[in-house]
């Protein structure tokens, strides 16, 4: 793995780690409107981070993710709907990422 691949890789969990902790804090004092707007602030700089660790392609298509429509009258519910909506892709990228990273088994 390079150096410029692991400290992507490395960021891309950070921003992973940064947004459960946004997810705990939201969940422990309830206030999903604060939440929701700290929430924002993070993915604003997950999608620069992205766009410089790994390309503008991916970091636009991080951008483009939006939260579908929510039908409860949960606010609880919506945002760790929200919170799933972003985590699930970063994940995603992430594990891509260290997969594509490690030599190839067998050689």
């Amino acid at each position: 793995m390079s150096t410029s691949s692991a400290a992507a890789l490395e960021q891309l969990q950070r921003q992973l780690q940064e947004l459960d902790a946004l997810a705990k804090q939201t969940l422990s004092d309830l206030n999903t409107v604060a939440g929701t707007e700290r929430v924002a602030k993070w993915k604003t700089a997950t999608v620069a981070l992205l766009t410089e660790a790994v390309g503008s392609q991916e970091g636009q298509k991080f951008a483009g993710i939006q939260p579908g429509p929510c039908f409860t009258n949960d606010m609880v519910e919506e945002f760790t709907d929200l919170i799933d909506c972003y985590r699930t892709p970063l994940a995603t990228l992430v594990k891509r990422l260290s997969q594509a990273a490690r030599p190839p088994s067998g050689t």
